[in-house]
């Protein structure tokens, strides 16, 4: 007799295992994040950042370049990541205006992109800042590091620009 039933209970066995796969599936796919990033993902940001940073990515609008923000915040202190890049027939131009931010204290990065430099933007009310200014073809992308922790034990001055040069490299690859 229970042989009889064995056949039965496969197919409920089975289409209960189709269903619980399903749900795992749509759960999955909801719990995704919304940072759709083409140049870095959260865990490289969270990476660089320290600890877990929360992206948000905002396409090209009414002129405005397209933008990928990630923060990691704690309870006294916000470590930040931008990425902004640009399509624009005269990237050179648009550079030599955006990399004006830095002035005398650019420091040219080689072999990222077709031209960059990175600069300290030192802030004592907004905190520490690391700027990165390049371009790749008709790219003109920014790179924008911060951390509003006074002697900030994880962004400090030397592994800011590490981290920033880092962060330029997979920029610009993504670029090209």
């Amino acid at each position: 007799m229970e042989s009889d039933l064995i056949p039965a209970l496969i197919p409920d066995k089975v289409l209960r295992c189709l269903l619980a796969l399903f749900v795992l599936l749509v759960f999955a796919a909801r719990s995704q994040a919304k940072n759709n990033c083409p140049w870095m993902n959260e865990a490289t940001a969270s990476g660089l950042l320290g600890g877990d940073a929360v992206g948000e990515f905002t396409d090209v609008a009414s002129g405005r370049p397209a933008a990928c923000v990630f923060t990691q915040a704690g309870a006294s202190f916000t470590r930040g990541l931008r990425i902004t890049v640009q399509v624009t027939p005269d990237t050179h131009l648009h550079y030599e205006t955006a990399a004006q931010a830095c002035l005398k204290t650019a420091s040219p990065l080689e072999a990222i992109g077709n031209e960059a430099t990175m600069c300290t933007l030192d802030n004592r009310s907004t905190g520490l800042t690391q700027l990165v200014v390049g371009r790749v073809r008709d790219q003109l992308f920014t790179i924008t590091f911060n951390t509003t922790l006074k002697d900030d034990p994880i962004l400090t001055r030397m592994s800011l620009k590490e981290r920033a040069y880092t962060a330029a490299e997979q920029v610009a690859g993504n670029l090209f």
